[in-house]
């Protein structure tokens, strides 16, 4: 079962509404709250396809936009935007979940806005999921975007393609890993960025839903 919605998000400028879709199987067990990428939107098929995914291993989820999408431009707007985006998604979430516990993940800068969020307190997830944390900018390892990550109290978990620019050196990204509190890396053999694996093509919402049984199974860890 699928609907349409906005969300209201509080911003310094005044009240702005992003477009969410949720999607729900008969019974939920959890609820995942699932951000895009920075040049993509709710409805990107690698989005679509995880959710599907989540969906039949019994979570319920929400994919939205960030006000930047909403308002037609390519490149991000401030952080402080996208927190607030995050934390008006939680609430939002809560108001559905009926006490299912709810998770917060992301495609590249939407999972690292998510931590950014839980960094500074603005959203308190079960446990946060990056689909391809963007450690730093490809080839550039002397700007790292962790040092927030230790700030993080909930469980996290990256997942992460061996062959993603994003995060090489791997020593850089096991060495933030283990700065968390609690966090580990599901490595996906071959994968770039978007978990693409060079000579073997597939639908980008394929590769999105194959990744939902690793992501479900971390999430029933964490609950319990």
């Amino acid at each position: 079962m699928t609907h349409e919605a906005t969300i209201a998000v509080e911003l310094p400028s005044g009240a702005v509404a992003v477009s969410a879709e949720y999607e729900s199987p008969p019974e939920p067990w959890a609820f995942a709250a699932v951000a895009h990428g920075a040049g993509a939107g709710y409805r990107h098929p690698f989005l679509l396809g995880f959710a599907g995914g989540l969906a039949r291993e019994g979570i319920a989820t929400v994919r939205f936009n960030f006000p930047y999408v909403e308002q037609g431009r390519r490149m991000p707007g401030p952080a402080a935007h996208a927190v607030a985006t995050w934390a008006a998604v939680e609430a939002d979430v809560r108001g559905h979940a009926d006490g299912l516990p709810v998770f917060a993940m992301g495609k590249s800068y939407g999972g690292r806005m998510a931590s950014m969020a839980a960094a500074e307190g603005a959203i308190a997830p079960a446990g946060l999921v990056y689909l391809g944390y963007p450690l730093h900018p490809p080839g550039r390892p002397d700007r790292p975007r962790v040092d927030h990550l230790p700030d993080v109290p909930q469980p996290q978990l990256f997942v992460e393609g061996t062959n993603d620019p994003f995060i090489d050196p791997h020593e850089q990204l096991v060495a933030a890993v283990a700065s968390c509190r609690a966090a580990e890396i599901s490595w996906i053999e071959g994968g770039g960025h978007s978990f693409e694996v060079k000579g073997r093509k597939r639908a980008a919402a394929d590769i999105g839903a194959e990744l939902a049984a690793g992501v479900a199974a971390w999430m029933r860890g964490v609950t319990g």
